[in-house]
């Protein structure tokens, strides 16, 4: 499952919408949808990395993707497994 911040970020790769739904539908992937719970989780979050004096190398967009993972599958694939385990602690990173 992915949420639609990913779906965005995989868009460019596609020829279209059709080619992109098919290569995920072939794929077992389905796209679910953020709710107010991500927000708020992925709003808290960010404001920690803020406060926390980091740069301002990651955007929001990451902590939706963090949060919606944590709430909808608790867990993520992904090649940047730091940032993700110290802000969404109880999500089971799997290495890309």
């Amino acid at each position: 499952m992915i949420c639609p911040v990913v779906y965005a970020e995989f868009a460019p790769s596609a020829r279209d919408r059709r080619q992109l739904d098919e290569w995920l539908q072939h794929g077992g992937t389905r796209t679910v949808a953020l709710t107010a719970e991500h927000g708020y989780a992925a709003g808290l979050a960010h404001a920690a990395y803020r406060k926390a004096g980091s740069k301002r190398e990651r955007v929001l967009a990451d902590f939706l993707i963090g949060a919606h993972a944590l709430h909808e599958a608790n867990r993520l694939l992904t090649r940047d497994r730091g940032f993700y385990r110290k802000y969404f602690s109880g999500l089971t990173i799997l290495d890309a």
